[in-house]
């Protein structure tokens, strides 16, 4: 119910921001875009997804193994598919700012639906004796990982808005924000949580995670390029 709700609220909630922006990006072209991004999306949250434990791909039936995936697979795989969409019809504008909200708020709503599911969502913290430890129904008090997650959620995106109005951003600068602090959020988080380690202690996840701060080195090594200041911040310094 959650996850519907996490596409169906996100999705209008996109819808909302273009009819109140100006889209430098044709209707056509859009509905291109996020096909794209849905393609790589459905696809590498599932390849990532059934990579993650490879136990489970010994003991579990396939239904159960497509049903798998993951929120940075998800990310990066849509990204993949954006970027080869748009070089199919040729477009050179960014196309990720109008979708970052969106993305943050339907990540919050799924999170709200992985925490009531329990056990069986396999998105919990490891056991913690921490006084806000929650016991999932196996008598085991654990980190609650998703609502970690919820709130962070919550601080980026009212963090991104202070940023927005002190300062003037390039043209695709509040997705790439937004991809890496999610992406170093969830390498430090998926530590403590569950996981199959596959080199250096690290998960396929974090490995991921990596990847696509690779893919973003430019955000984390020139952060001041990122912004321009408004008038009203030069005046005050």
């Amino acid at each position: 119910m959650f996850e519907l709700l996490a596409y169906t609220i996100g999705f209008r909630y996109f819808l909302y921001l273009r009819k109140n922006a100006e889209d430098l990006i044709s209707s056509e072209n859009r509905i291109w875009i996020l096909i794209g991004a849905a393609i790589g999306a459905l696809l590498f949250s599932r390849i990532i997804g059934i990579l993650e434990n490879p136990e489970l791909i010994k003991n579990s039936s396939a239904a159960v193994l497509i049903g798998n995936k993951t929120i940075v697979g998800g990310l990066l795989g849509g990204l993949l598919g954006v970027e080869i969409t748009k070089k199919m019809i040729r477009v050179k504008t960014s196309s990720g700012d109008l979708m970052a909200y969106p993305i943050i708020v339907a990540i919050a709503i799924g999170r709200i639906g992985c925490f009531l599911t329990g056990l069986n969502d396999a998105t919990y913290g490891v056991p913690s004796a921490l006084p806000w430890a929650i016991d999932f129904g196996d008598g085991i008090p654990r980190h609650p990982a998703q609502l970690y997650e919820i709130i962070f959620l919550i601080a980026l995106f009212i963090s991104l808005k202070l940023i927005e109005k002190k300062f003037a951003l390039a043209d695709g600068v509040r997705f790439k924000l937004f991809m890496v602090s999610y992406l170093l959020f969830r390498l430090l988080v998926e530590f403590i949580k569950p996981r199959f380690q596959y080199v250096f202690g690290l998960s396929l996840i974090q490995l991921v995670c990596i990847a696509g701060l690779i893919y973003y080195y430019r955000v984390l090594l020139f952060p001041k390029k990122l912004f321009i200041r408004t008038s009203t911040s030069l005046v005050h310094g």
